[in-house]
């Protein structure tokens, strides 16, 4: 303990004690808490690889290890990153075609058998018709859209997700890029929580636990969100099939839109590290701590209980909180659409209101008014859009009603994008804006219930958000000045 004198002011020029405490507070904020560790870990792995290349042993016959040659591949420089690319470019394409069978069944089940006997139900009781309407055509809707969308993409992804971590790559993809985190001012094991964020967001939250430096922690916290997750998924699918898949011949229409996909993705991983640079030079300046990591031996994966894991510790966790914000989020947009002020409806002023801004920025009112109303589950967007242009375009036709969630064929759902006014150039901007924008509510709340700071759970929510709409409105520009110039 510092007594009174000691921590009186020091002579002009010499640091006091406080001031001394002070900068060790700082100096351990920007190096992490395993500095000691770290350096020791180096120094030995430094002398086993001088051992290694310097030594010779020629009394030990060269034994073949298959640890070995695989590292040789999944790590190399010149093949690590092409091999991860591919995998995990099969992981995505396996979660998105497996997805399409039982997500149309369970739509089949939820929105085409049970609605209907629900409305019928309804109608036996003498059930009021506001009544009728925000309960089984908000609430329910909107809940068993997010069921049916959400539910075998998770189940897919996440037992393969954890096939990878319990065979020993996932430190792998960390080994690979950790330079590259490195050198971005983040830390290396920020690729295991922006690998889990592509399954959701929140679990990629979470998963920054392993960081034991706060600094890069908080880095990997925010920029946790550009990883693409799950409930973002469908509405890159759609929109790629209708418009990025319908520009070139049909037997490649697959492949091209898969390919788009994949892009988005990849772009989402450069500015995680665009902004990891950024803020480590800026809100979170400091020096990247040094990540040494023990390489586990490959195992062969207990499949079964890698199933079970993902789908009770993962799956169901997630798509339970999901559930819990979709049911209110239905509730809204059935109310927004049938409450009139003025000879039109609370969500046809929003509209409006939006509509300006919307198609500065290459988009439109619906597509804006969606997002917010989508906020508590990205999962509802593509519902949401799809109600909400109804409602703007006239064309109840489509649907069963206004506010009511449905889902169409693809050429019924391109007609209605285009009497909507849509273009090719709204279709890559929203891409865009689906993987730049604000975090849904779920992740919002575990990010602040993980920093216990409102500052950084209010950042990680606009900084995407803002980044969403300069990218936007640069595209939208440039789009249109080569446009006119042709």
């Amino acid at each position: 303990m510092l007594n009174q004198d000691q921590l009186r002011p020091a002579p002009l020029g010499v640091p006091s004690a406080q001031d001394i405490l002070n900068k060790a507070a700082q100096l351990r904020w920007e190096v992490g808490s395993n500095v000691h560790e770290t350096v020791v870990e180096a120094i030995y792995t430094d002398a086993a690889r001088i051992a290694d290349r310097a030594v010779i042993y020629p009394d030990r016959p060269p034994r073949f290890n298959l640890d070995r040659t695989i590292d040789r591949l999944v790590t190399s420089r010149l093949w690590g990153f092409p091999l991860m690319i591919l995998l995990f470019t099969v992981v995505f394409w396996l979660t998105i075609a497996g997805a399409n069978v039982p997500s149309g069944m369970l739509a089949t089940l939820l929105l085409d058998t049970i609605h209907p006997m629900l409305k019928a139900g309804a109608v036996s009781i003498g059930l009021p018709w506001w009544l009728d309407g925000l309960l089984i055509d908000g609430i329910y809707m909107g809940t068993a859209w997010v069921v049916s969308v959400m539910l075998p993409p998770m189940a897919i992804f996440f037992p393969l997700f954890t096939l990878l971590e319990d065979f020993g790559y996932l430190p792998r993809v960390a080994f690979n890029l950790d330079n590259i985190f490195k050198k971005s001012g983040a830390h290396g094991k920020q690729s295991l929580s922006m690998m889990m964020g592509f399954g959701c967001n929140a679990a990629g939250v979470i998963a920054t636990r392993i960081i034991d430096s706060p600094r890069e922690r908080l880095i990997a916290i925010v920029t946790n969100n550009f990883a693409l997750c799950n409930g973002r998924w469908p509405t890159q699918i759609l929109i790629a099939t209708l418009f990025i898949g319908g520009l070139v011949p049909s037997y490649l229409a697959g492949l091209i839109s898969a390919l788009a996909v994949v892009a988005i993705a990849m772009l989402g991983v450069l500015f995680s590290f665009g902004v990891s640079w950024g803020l480590s030079r800026t809100l979170l300046k400091g020096e990247a701590s040094t990540f040494s990591l023990e390489l586990p031996p490959y195992r062969p994966p207990r499949f079964w209980q890698t199933i079970y894991t993902s789908l009770i510790d993962r799956t169901i966790y997630v798509l339970w909180r999901a559930i819990v914000f979709a049911a209110p989020a239905g509730a809204v947009i059935w109310l927004s659409a049938n409450i009139h002020l003025g000879g039109a409806s609370i969500a046809e002023h929003l509209i409006n209101l939006f509509n300006p801004f919307g198609l500065l920025i290459g988009l439109n009112g619906v597509i804006l008014l969606a997002y917010i109303v989508a906020i508590p589950a990205n999962e509802i967007v593509i519902p949401t859009v799809l109600m909400l242009t109804v409602l703007s375009t006239g064309m109840h036709g489509l649907g069963s009603g206004a506010g009511v969630m449905f889902e169409t064929g693809d050429s019924e759902t391109l007609a209605l994008f285009h009497a909507g006014g849509w273009t090719l150039l709204t279709a890559v901007n929203l891409m865009l804006f689906s993987l730049l924008h604000n975090p849904c509510s779920t992740t919002i709340y575990t990010i602040y219930k993980e920093t216990g700071s409102a500052k950084w759970a209010a950042i990680s929510a606009l900084l995407p958000l803002a980044m969403g709409f300069v990218v936007t409105f640069m595209v939208a520009q440039v789009w249109r000045l080569i446009a006119g110039l042709g």
